[in-house]
């Protein structure tokens, strides 16, 4: 079982990145897929989340509202965040999880990735 994060990096205010979730050793359809994110100091937020199969329900904190998007792709067993008009206090580690319900409960969790908006 395993999720892998990729896609992070060093962006200026403003910029975009698309970050990309990787599953393997289970069923991707079966499971919800959510981001959650931690900057230095700080507890781990949630970001996004979208449902199982189909992915008909979308989820988004406020803060990301309207500038995030999240996606999945069955075929590929990956799930996207595409981040737009990014600031400086998105700054932070990535993670994607994955998990049977909603809300998530002890989700199954990616290694991170870092995401740093700077100029």
């Amino acid at each position: 079982v395993q999720l892998v994060e990729s896609g992070g990096g060093l962006v200026q205010p403003g910029g975009s990145l698309t970050l990309s979730c990787s599953v393997s050793g289970f069923t991707f359809d079966d499971y919800a897929m959510g981001w959650f994110r931690q900057a230095p100091g700080k507890e781990r937020e949630f970001v996004a989340r979208i449902t199982s199969r189909t992915g008909s329900s979308i989820y988004y904190a406020d803060s990301v509202q309207g500038r995030f998007t999240i996606s999945r792709d069955n075929a590929k067993n990956t799930a996207y965040l595409q981040m737009n008009s990014l600031r400086p206090e998105d700054t932070a580690v990535y993670y994607c999880a994955a998990s049977l319900t909603l809300p998530m409960k002890s989700p199954i969790w990616g290694q991170g990735t870092q995401v740093t908006v700077s100029s």
